[in-house]
């Protein structure tokens, strides 16, 4: 590690426009081994839904340093294909720190006694099961690793490599990657591909706010469908 990083790390406040100026020329497997291996050895995470496109960040990671922490928010609303798929990749990848979060159950049994909180307030919802859970699990990191593209939604059309949001610095490796790219990864590397997919689920959440994508629809429009959401919180919608 050069003296210059090291400086970075002594100050344990990285600083998004350096980080830019340093490694704002690389992405994808480059770029997430300069994160993993030189800016934040030993402090950074990646947040994988374990959804549609994840086995190809994954893949990318494992080869770098499978004992990189993975954050998995099991909300208790997932498909159980999901979850299955999850098993599938931790042993393939042979992924040594994968963490399952999960809503806090007194928190679930004071706002959603009857598990149909996402009928009544879908924001509401996502707060209890995915935000809160990721805040708490993220609180030992300075950065974190997500698997948003630019091709996924016009919200995302703008979407930098390196970023900053809420005092942590969030890497999106694939930001430039098209569908075309991580299809062609995948079959070039045979990785395995999640079930739902065949089935014409293209972005897949939790069950009951995911819907089929019909021909011709937006990657992400089987996400709460009918409503005007398209985020569920994690990422806040000026750096979404």
């Amino acid at each position: 590690m050069t003296a210059a990083v090291q400086a970075k790390h002594d100050e344990h406040a990285p600083d998004v426009a350096w980080l830019r100026e340093r490694y704002g020329h690389l992405d994808g497997r480059d770029l997430l081994a300069a994160m993993i291996r030189e800016a934040f050895p030993g402090r950074i995470a990646l947040v994988s839904s374990f959804g549609s496109e994840s086995a190809v960040l994954i893949d990318m990671i494992a080869e770098i340093d499978p004992a990189t922490p993975i954050l998995f928010l099991n909300t208790g609303k997932l498909f159980g294909e999901t979850l299955r798929y999850r098993d599938t990749l931790q042993e393939r990848f042979g992924l040594t720190d994968l963490r399952t979060l999960k809503p806090d159950p007194e928190e679930v049994k004071a706002e959603d006694r009857n598990g149909l909180l996402w009928t009544r307030n879908l924001d509401a919802c996502c707060d209890l099961r995915k935000t809160r859970p990721l805040d708490k699990a993220l609180e030992g990191f300075d950065a974190w690793i997500t698997g948003r593209k630019r091709f996924q939604t016009q919200t995302r059309a703008s979407l930098p490599l390196i970023e900053e949001s809420e005092g942590r610095i969030k890497i999106n490796p694939l930001a430039n990657h098209s569908l075309e790219d991580l299809q062609r990864i995948a079959n070039e590397k045979d990785l395995p591909r999640h079930p739902l997919v065949a089935d014409g689920y293209l972005s897949i959440g939790c069950m009951p706010c995911t819907k089929r994508v019909a021909p011709g629809e937006d990657y992400r429009s089987g996400r709460w469908a009918g409503t005007d959401k398209t985020e569920c919180g994690i990422h806040v919608a000026e750096n979404i």
